[in-house]
């Protein structure tokens, strides 16, 4: 379906749930969040219902996050019955990668296409310490274990931050030369409580003049629908992409809208506008009557977002929006 702009919006971020079992300093604050009643989530049967929904409205792919969306009892069964919806073309899942050392095989079994795995350091301090807990030995075999079970291509989310970890562009680097891994640095966007480390921002440019890359080729042969720009230098079995989302922003392309595990449609990441579908789903409406609420929510996606000139500092924080 094509908003008012022209856009082809095909593509669905569902997240499963706001739980997580890290609590990652920009997507989470210090005192922690207060999760979601259980009633309040969507149950794997009424996304599934908005799933189907939305394949009518041309919807193709589809994207599973969370919070953690391996948190989530049953995530499993429910992949399984998404896959095999008739429409949908690309089933993916973005994580933290802490549970995929165990559940990689059993994902690529659901019907899961291939994951994206977020990032930030293979320091191990470095880590504990931004995700207050974990152990990112444990995410590092996630990797290696999703290529093993053929989740391709396997993306590695690096969100940089000045003074954290900009030091560690070189071997995130090295990842992508030495094996079939698509390392993707990403500029932080002020939202929730990242809102606070503006200052901490690194723009693309200035992550490339860290990188000391002589040449960059594009490529357009790693799968996916999604904004990054990707470049395979001279010997490398994987590629590096960059995704400008402030710097060089792509709303003018965007073609996604996201539901978070309450049940509201989010036409854009930045905007505080939610349509409720949680109520539709549960007072008895048709699904014709939830697929025009859907429409219309699409119909009215902004033309872009203002991150530029304004932090968002809404109710939710990043793991409840499922960004």
């Amino acid at each position: 379906m094509q908003d008012q702009f022209l856009r082809q919006i095909d593509y669905l971020r569902i997240s499963v749930t706001d739980r997580c079992n890290l609590r990652c300093k920009y997507c989470m604050p210090v005192e922690g969040i207060q999760w979601m009643p259980h009633d309040s989530i969507l149950s794997f049967e009424e996304i599934l219902r908005l799933m189907k929904i939305s394949i009518q409205l041309g919807f193709r792919r589809f994207r599973i996050t969370g919070g953690e969306p391996l948190v989530r009892k049953g995530i499993l069964d429910f992949l399984r019955e998404g896959a095999q919806l008739p429409g949908v073309e690309d089933l993916m899942l973005t994580t933290n990668g802490m549970l995929l050392p165990e559940m990689a095989f059993d994902l690529k079994a659901a019907g899961v296409h291939r994951v994206n795995i977020s990032l930030d350091t293979m320091d191990p301090e470095r880590f504990r310490d931004n995700a207050r807990g974990g152990d990112v030995s444990s995410v590092i075999q996630g990797i290696f274990r999703s290529l093993e079970a053929g989740l391709n291509p396997v993306k590695i989310n690096v969100v940089v931050v000045r003074g954290f970890n900009t030091d560690e562009l070189p071997n995130f680097l090295t990842l992508a030369k030495q094996y079939p891994l698509h390392i993707r640095f990403i500029e932080l966007m002020p939202i929730g409580i990242s809102s606070e480390h503006r200052n901490d921002f690194v723009s693309i440019q200035e992550m490339k003049e860290l990188l000391e890359i002589q040449e960059y080729h594009p490529t357009q042969d790693i799968t996916g629908g999604g904004p990054a720009e990707y470049f395979r230098p001279n010997g490398f079995k994987g590629s590096i992409g960059f995704i400008s989302a402030m710097s060089r922003h792509f709303c003018g392309t965007c073609n996604r809208v996201r539901l978070t595990a309450d049940g509201k449609l989010r036409p854009c990441l930045h905007s505080k506008h939610e349509v409720d579908l949680r109520t539709s789903l549960r007072n008895g409406s048709t699904d014709a009557m939830i697929l025009d609420r859907f429409a219309k929510a699409i119909w009215h996606k902004p033309a872009e977002h203002h991150m530029n000139d304004e932090a968002w500092q809404g109710e939710r924080v990043m793991s409840q929006i499922g960004g």
